[in-house]
């Protein structure tokens, strides 16, 4: 299916939007409000970043853009938004879920979207956009536990919260399969997934806690490691890279970390794919041509949304049978042969 089908949302009139002074000939805007790791964090805020650049490059849009250095900067950043008169204001992450819908129930005329929410009853003016990253995250464990020498790997977090905990719970259950295809015992340190308990760093950014909660993985046995923990991550990479790819290979998450931090590429295995620029550029473009409306959008193996990266310079770690196998492992779950958390 194509992605841009993904984003099919219901046609609908476009909202008015407040325009608080502004010249109704004013240029387009999409504006951006960060979490607190920051645009710049190699992850989801910087991968919906991208989203608002690219609709900047395609369609000659303007864009703002707010940091938030804490959780008491949402709210007012999103009403600063609002006066500044955004035709579309795009906030990033679970944590921003409750001022995200106090800023738009205040402000109707203004057309919201939010990445890893979705409102229960859903907001008129706001689209939560949410990801299947246990699908993905299926197959990269899967391919971690075929990949490992020591026949342990491991995961940890930032916080847990179900954008986060969706990843350990498909990478978990993956390796699950993989044993069970091949009678074998692979062991994933950091999470449980039936008793939802595991090791979270309770930050998106420290780069230290994410060096030293890989080491204590790695002195544990475990020669993979996904961390789910935006620029977090990051530490652990550094870790990767003193050890060598040999020692200890990290699995990226949200971006195609190669791409993202391409002077340690060579300790990525893969990265589990949350395509938040391609949804977000969809969010842009909808209410740029008036067929916006709120609800509800889910990225699926199917429609595009997630996925995992190439292999790359790891490539050759990947045996044919094991490529293919992870290959039929994705058809599968589209076409519902296979049940992940079995």
């Amino acid at each position: 299916m194509n992605f841009e089908k993904f984003l099919k949302i219901s046609s609908g009139a476009l909202a008015g939007v407040l325009l608080l002074g502004i010249n109704s000939a004013h240029a387009f805007t999409a504006c951006q409000v960060t979490d607190v790791g920051g645009v710049d964090d190699k992850s989801f805020n910087q991968t919906a970043w991208k989203g608002v650049q690219d609709a900047v490059a395609k369609h000659g849009v303007d864009s703002k853009l707010l940091e938030s250095k804490s959780e008491t900067d949402y709210e007012p950043h999103l009403n600063s938004m609002v006066n500044a008169g955004c035709d579309v204001i795009i906030a990033v992450g679970f944590l921003m879920g409750e001022a995200t819908k106090n800023a738009a129930e205040a402000n109707k005329g203004s057309n919201f979207t939010i990445i890893d929410f979705a409102y229960d009853p859903t907001v008129p003016n706001i689209l939560g956009q949410v990801f299947a990253t246990d699908q993905a995250a299926f197959l990269a464990g899967y391919l971690s536990a075929g990949v490992s020498k020591t026949g342990i790997v491991g995961t940890f977090g930032g916080i847990n919260i179900p954008p986060v905990t969706g990843f350990m719970d498909g990478f978990a259950w993956g390796v699950k399969h993989y044993n069970k295809v091949k009678g074998k015992n692979v062991q994933v340190l950091g999470w449980d997934p039936d008793a939802k308990e595991g090791l979270f760093t309770n930050n998106f950014d420290s780069t230290d806690d994410g060096k030293a909660f890989a080491q204590n993985l790695y002195d544990e046995g475990a020669d993979i490691v996904m961390p789910v923990a935006g620029p977090v991550g990051l530490g652990s990479a550094s870790l990767a890279d003193e050890l060598g790819s040999d020692k200890l290979k990290i699995i990226g998450v949200d971006g195609d970390w190669t791409q993202t931090d391409p002077a340690r590429k060579g300790v990525y295995l893969t990265s589990v794919l949350k395509k938040m620029d391609v949804t977000v550029l969809s969010v842009i473009e909808s209410v740029k041509s008036g067929s916006y409306s709120g609800g509800i959008t889910v990225g699926t193996l199917e429609n595009g949304g997630v996925g995992i990266a190439p292999y790359h310079d790891l490539a050759s770690e990947v045996s044919s049978e094991l490529a293919s196998e992870v290959e039929a492992l994705r058809k599968g779950i589209i076409s519902g042969s296979i049940v992940m958390n079995k």
